[in-house]
């Protein structure tokens, strides 16, 4: 059976200002075991409403275009991705606080 924990990382401080932290899937037990997955974020919304996570992707040029290739994606249905960025989320609540150093609320 395999497991993932996901560790959210304080972001440094030469990062940019809306975000928040870095996360990492580390999976236990199962095929993946003793592997991670980074290249998460969680960033503070353009509205100042909450928080966003991106996914891991790779940038690349099209006719002076810059554009993301995102390099994990939902095989079947949309919903795979948002339970991962949900999962991210409520790590990052449960974790903020120590992060900052600020008390639970």
């Amino acid at each position: 059976m395999s497991t993932i924990i996901v560790k959210i990382l304080k972001s440094d401080q030469h990062s940019a200002p809306a975000k928040l932290a870095d996360a990492e899937i580390h999976f236990a037990g199962g095929e993946l075991d003793g592997l991670k997955l980074v290249g998460f974020a969680v960033w503070r919304k353009r509205d100042g409403n909450g928080e966003s996570v991106s996914f891991p992707s790779r940038h690349f040029t099209v006719h002076g275009e810059r554009r993301t290739f995102s390099l994990l994606r939902w095989v079947a249905e949309r919903s795979a991705q948002d339970r991962l960025t949900d999962l991210v989320l409520r790590a990052y609540m449960d974790q903020a606080p120590r992060l900052t150093g600020a008390e639970p609320q």
